[in-house]
């Protein structure tokens, strides 16, 4: 009885402490949650009509800030990450099976630097992952999800469809190893590195 009686007077007097706190923080909740409710879109409204929507919340909670005292400073934060996500927030109510969240994205990549660590060891990214990573991601991730059968299943997974598309794709590596053998090169000799630059920079041009 006695560990009751004073945990009760523990509880008495931390609810008698933050008691200032609890208006703010329901009325803080209902505006989380009729922003929820929005997102949701449970009536299937269309981008336009969602982003009103969330623009008329927008405008009632930026008149209730200064009626929420000591979540002022959490208000303001919320509406200038809204801001932040608005170009791209509504999107999703007119573009069919574009997500919602980047949530799935994110577990892309953490599986891919999962599956780069466990390869290498290295916690960081690997240079060739910098170089390289727009095709060993996408290589990598597909044969975790479903591994090919067969050399011939393999084969056919990785031949290109779009012959241009995988002509840009290598343009766009060999420039990315270019500059990284630039950078090398540069930090290994600096001086002789900036000379050669300037020999090809004087060079008199090839009469046409």
């Amino acid at each position: 009885m006695k560990l009751l009686a004073r945990l009760l007077r523990l509880v008495r007097a931390g609810l008698e402490a933050t008691a200032p706190w609890w208006p703010p923080i329901q009325a803080a909740y209902g505006w989380v949650h009729r922003a929820a409710h929005l997102l949701a879109n449970h009536e299937g409204g269309d981008g336009m009509s969602v982003q009103h929507a969330y623009q008329e919340l927008l405008a009632d909670l930026r008149a209730a800030q200064v009626r929420l005292g000591p979540l002022t400073d959490a208000v303001a934060h919320f509406r200038t990450v809204t801001a932040s996500y608005w170009p791209g927030l509504f999107a999703c109510y007119d573009v069919p099976a574009l997500p919602r969240t980047n949530n799935d994205l994110e577990h892309f990549f953490g599986t891919a630097r999962y599956l780069e660590r466990r390869a290498t060891g290295r916690k960081g990214a690997s240079p060739a992952l910098v170089v390289r990573g727009s095709v060993r991601v996408v290589a990598a991730l597909a044969t975790h999800l479903a591994p090919p059968e067969a050399l011939d299943a393999a084969a056919l997974a990785l031949r290109p469809r779009d012959l241009g598309a995988w002509k840009r794709q290598r343009r766009q590596v060999e420039e990315r190893h270019a500059t990284r053998r630039a950078q090398a090169r540069f930090r290994r000799d600096p001086r002789a590195y900036l000379a050669s630059l300037e020999e090809a920079l004087l060079k008199p041009a090839l009469p046409l």
